[in-house]
């Protein structure tokens, strides 16, 4: 979007605000059919994509006649560059924070009970949590945080959709503070890949990776526990190490880990000039 084409204040609050709305009432809405029909994680998933995707697709459609470069989502030479450094670097950063309390004796692997079809199961709880990652990015990282961005500035922007990202984990099961203070630093993270790249591919790679990579482990993903794998992972340190029920979001090694992305993502991307 050029200088000439961004939205006055009034302007732009309509469109901030129409935005939140149809979000709003529509992930309630949707929330309301899913929780009929599906379990509680599915439910949330799956609405907050609806939710997004409409909400986006009625804005941009309005105002932007209907192009998905106006919500990050446009295809580049660099976005599968950009969508696989932020997978693998989501999947490293879980490896990190699983694998070395295994390694110094404080967390093990144990057998639980799984499903019969493993390989299926695998596959459903991935392409599940692939459409979750698109859709929280398209919810606090799409239309409207892209014309503030543009508007009132990285960090002006991104700083207070990281708040509502952490806030609207409150209802998950099993939360910590220390949880959603790690969920809300996930947002700067998942903003600032945005502003490095001026596109969503980064943020949604890195956001699956480490989602996806969580169960695989036998870890729980936000206070829900999947159980795919027939393992389960078992601490014998404190909550502050393994984050408790929550999973290890609710811990300090995630807090570390997420500074360290930044530098990743910093070291491996150029930022792009916002259109």
């Amino acid at each position: 979007m050029t200088d000439e084409k961004k939205p006055d204040l009034l302007g732009l609050a309509l469109r901030v605000g129409l935005f939140i709305l149809i979000g709003y009432l529509s992930l309630n809405v949707f929330g309301i059919v899913l929780f009929s029909l599906a379990g509680s994680f599915i439910t949330a998933v799956m609405a907050t994509f609806a939710a997004a995707a409409l909400a986006n697709a009625i804005t941009v459609r309005i105002y932007e006649r209907g192009q998905l470069s106006a919500l990050g989502l446009g295809w580049q030479p660099t976005s599968s560059r950009e969508f696989l450094l932020g997978m693998g670097s989501g999947v490293g950063a879980a490896c990190v924070v699983l694998l070395l309390p295994v390694a110094a004796g404080v967390a093990s692997f144990q057998k639980v009970p799984a499903s019969e079809h493993i390989i299926a199961s695998l596959a459903f709880v991935s392409i599940v949590l692939l459409f979750g990652a698109f859709g929280e990015e398209m919810l606090f990282h799409g239309y409207a945080f892209q014309l503030l961005i543009r508007r009132i500035g990285g960090f002006a922007t991104i700083l207070p959709a990281a708040v509502l990202f952490g806030l609207a984990h409150m209802d998950n099961p099993n939360r910590n503070l220390l949880g959603i203070a790690n969920t809300m630093l996930w947002g700067v993270l998942l903003g600032y890949g945005y502003l490095r790249t001026s596109a969503l591919w980064l943020p949604i790679g890195l956001h699956f990776g480490w989602n996806v990579a969580l169960p695989l482990f036998g870890a729980n993903l936000s206070g829900f526990t999947m159980g795919v794998t027939g393992y389960a992972l078992h601490w014998s340190a404190g909550d502050l190490w393994s984050g408790g029920g929550y999973g290890p979001e609710g811990s300090v090694l995630t807090t570390a880990i997420v500074i360290v992305l930044f530098f990743v993502l910093h070291r491996f991307t150029t930022e792009q000039e916002s259109l």
